[in-house]
């Protein structure tokens, strides 16, 4: 029996988030919990006809400077931190006349909203949104989950109902649902306190992803790297069926549909993990060539298969965009990602026909596009929600890769090349077109595995030699791709040529011009081969690895 003797038991309320509150509350009521509550829920509360003990009736103490302080109090966080399994701490609740608190319903300031505000908060507007008193009761309440029952999400209203009711009292509720809800609880304010430090360090240190400045990148780049991402939905299994997997959203990018992660999808079965991976790579490049630099040839189509590009191409309508990426490489688009930065066209949905592709995505289907493509049943359609329904163009941003012990982290953009500085190194010169071609396989090039190889027409690829060990046999793989197409081709490389060889297979492969960083011990060799096949070279001296 506990030592303190109260005649009914206790529920502290303090929600920002007040759906279901009411409801939660009445509920409580009717199992014959006394309501305890603060400012704006207890209001509402008491507007709904419940009787509401406010917490300052506990504290004896008003709520001060405009509420910035009200729970914090030790007749709040006594009865929420006691442990009711000793008899030391009864004996000391008794004698400070508190009564222990069982449930607690806490939701915190939306801090993240109010950060992504246009415009911007001003800091000391900002500031204020940054919960004290309600991280500060939802850590107590989970720390001392085996004598309070937490809810930080009001979805869980209901299964505190169900499991007092079931238990027959709310001090019989079992361990395990009790310690499921102090791990959110925990979750919840490890997320708060993460969105808080990163959103701070942008406005007092700075983005490293605001800078074209290389040197004030690193400068910016965090002291201490705090993700915090939200379990969305189960994946079957990861890369391989002997793999777990899940897809998580970015608090900030929740509440729209303008992502991947958050793409609206249709059709199909279940995304699966190498799905969601090969669309990242898919969408990366068609954002990178979602630009104004182009603007005879505004759509572009991306065909990935294995994380790397088999066909890219710009057009002056959608299906001409269409139909060179996928000449590309038809062998490989089979059983592969396809997407265009703008609304799929009926005529181009007409000549994907009975093409097996795993997933389309683009900012927008029209109605017949949408009919004639999902005639396949296995296709999943992505929109990707896009301002002026095209895809916005690639920006510089902040990434990580994991490895053992800790991770990596770099800014990664799409190159940025200043092309009046580039070098032509050899006699011949190249062409203006051959310089634009340049400037969109340097763009593809980019987004492809290293040591990676990419030969276009114009722009679009004819032939891409992606992911090898020897740069040479990337140029024999891109040159096999292109065949015949490959005559008169401009020829990119992501780095340099170590040897000559590179420059003879780009040759008998029937390229006409290179475009590569330029830096090797070789140069000098390679630039007189390419001299002695009549072919031009720039040197942008930009690397491009991808790993």
């Amino acid at each position: 029996m506990s030592a303190v003797q109260s005649p009914r038991p206790r529920a502290l309320l303090s929600v920002w988030n007040k759906t279901g509150i009411v409801e939660f509350a009445t509920e409580l009521n009717r199992l014959g919990f006394e309501l305890v509550s603060t400012g704006g829920t207890a209001k509402l509360l008491t507007e709904a006809g419940l009787d509401v003990l406010k917490v300052s009736d506990l504290t004896h103490h008003p709520e001060i400077f405009d509420g910035r302080v009200k729970s914090l109090h030790p007749a709040i966080h006594g009865p929420l931190l006691a442990r009711l399994h000793l008899d030391k701490d009864f004996e000391e609740l008794d004698r400070l006349g508190y009564s222990p608190i069982r449930v607690v319903a806490c939701n915190l300031y939306p801090f993240s909203s109010a950060a992504a505000q246009q415009p911007p908060l001003e800091d000391n507007a900002l500031l204020e949104m940054i919960d004290i008193g309600g991280p500060t009761m939802v850590r107590a309440s989970a720390k001392n989950h085996q004598h309070v029952l937490i809810s930080t999400n009001p979805s869980r209203y209901t299964d505190i109902i169900t499991a007092i009711e079931a238990a027959g009292s709310v001090e019989s509720v079992g361990m395990d649902f009790r310690t499921e809800l102090a791990l959110e609880a925990f979750q919840h304010t490890a997320s708060y306190d993460a969105a808080i430090a990163n959103e701070l360090h942008v406005r007092y240190v700075g983005d490293p992803a605001s800078t074209d400045d290389v040197s004030q990148q690193s400068e910016r780049l965090p002291s201490t790297i705090i993700a915090s991402n939200d379990l969305l939905q189960g994946l079957r299994y990861g890369e391989n069926a002997h793999q777990a997997a899940a897809l998580y959203v970015s608090p900030a990018h929740s509440k729209a549909n303008d992502t991947l992660v958050t793409a609206k999808v249709e059709g199909g079965k279940a995304m699966s993990y190498n799905n969601y991976s090969d669309a990242d790579a898919t969408l990366r490049l068609c954002r990178s060539l979602s630009t104004d630099e182009w603007p005879d040839t505004p759509h572009a189509c991306v065909i990935v298969k294995h994380n790397n590009p088999c066909g890219a191409a710009l057009g002056a309508t959608q299906l001409e965009a269409f139909e060179m990426a996928l000449a590309s490489d038809p062998e490989s688009a089979f059983g592969s990602i396809i997407c265009f930065n703008e609304p799929v066209e009926k005529n181009t949905a007409e000549a994907i026909g009975d093409l097996f592709v795993e997933v389309l995505m683009a900012p927008a289907f029209e109605p017949a596009a949408k009919e004639r493509l999902t005639i396949k049943t296995n296709r999943r359609l992505l929109t990707i929600e896009s301002p002026n329904n095209r895809l916005s163009p690639l920006k510089r941003t902040l990434v990580r890769k994991p490895i053992e012990g800790g991770m990596l982290v770099q800014t990664e953009e799409p190159p940025i090349i200043d092309w009046s500085k580039a070098k032509t190194v050899t006699q011949s010169q190249p062409t203006e077109e051959q310089i634009a071609s340049m400037k969109f396989a340097v763009r593809v090039c980019e987004q492809v595995k290293s040591n990676a190889i990419v030969m276009v027409q114009g722009v679009a690829t004819v032939g891409i030699g992606p992911g090898q060990t020897s740069r040479v046999e990337a140029v024999r793989i891109a040159a096999r791709r292109a065949g015949e197409r490959g005559k008169g081709c401009v020829l990119a490389s992501d780095a340099f040529f170590p040897f000559k060889d590179g420059i003879e297979q780009a040759a008998e492969a029937g390229a006409t011009a290179i475009v590569q960083p330029g830096g090797s011990i070789r140069d000098g060799e390679v630039i007189e081969e390419a001299d002695a096949r009549g072919m031009s070279m720039l040197f942008t001296g930009h690397r491009l690895f991808r790993h």
